[in-house]
């Protein structure tokens, strides 16, 4: 008596149990059920593989997001300090942050419809402050108001 496992299960089958014999069925799959097993497997992984990426990729994105708004923020300390001169101007952030871009754009604040606007005794300035990421799409932007300074 032959005994044949197939999928966990024991079956008995009548014979000595080789192929052709009478009872005896080959054991295994079939090419069909293994190409199916091989395509879910493949978009399986495809998936996986895809979310994986995607979220490297929003890691980088949370990280520049991060020290862009640290150094957005040292910036506009260095202009209300007076470290930094209001016109417009470009740079980097030295040997800590080599590969970050600093950029000012400035202009006149324009704000003839407001009142206030007039009460001050020298020109508002409107500063666009801009920090990238170099080599990447990354940019982050903020206006800021300021005072051009009293000279000396």
């Amino acid at each position: 008596m032959a005994v044949a496992r197939t999928c966990g299960t024991t079956q008995r089958h009548e014979g000595r149990g080789m192929a052709g014999e009478s009872g005896w069925h080959a054991a295994g799959f079939t090419l069909l059920e293994v190409m199916i097993a091989v395509a879910i497997l493949a978009i399986t992984l495809s998936v996986l593989f895809g979310s994986q990426s995607q979220s490297l990729s929003l890691a980088a994105e949370a990280k520049f997001n991060t020290h862009a708004a640290f150094l957005l923020e040292m910036k506009l300390a260095e202009l209300e300090a007076g470290l930094l001169e209001i016109y417009d101007d470009e740079g980097g952030f030295g040997e800590e942050y080599p590969q970050y871009r600093w950029k000012l754009e400035v202009e006149d604040a324009g704000l003839p419809d407001f009142d206030i606007a007039g009460d001050f005794s020298r020109p508002l300035k409107r500063i666009l402050v801009t920090v990238s990421w170099i080599d990447s799409p990354f940019s982050h932007s903020l206006a800021y108001y300021l005072q051009e300074r009293a000279q000396p």
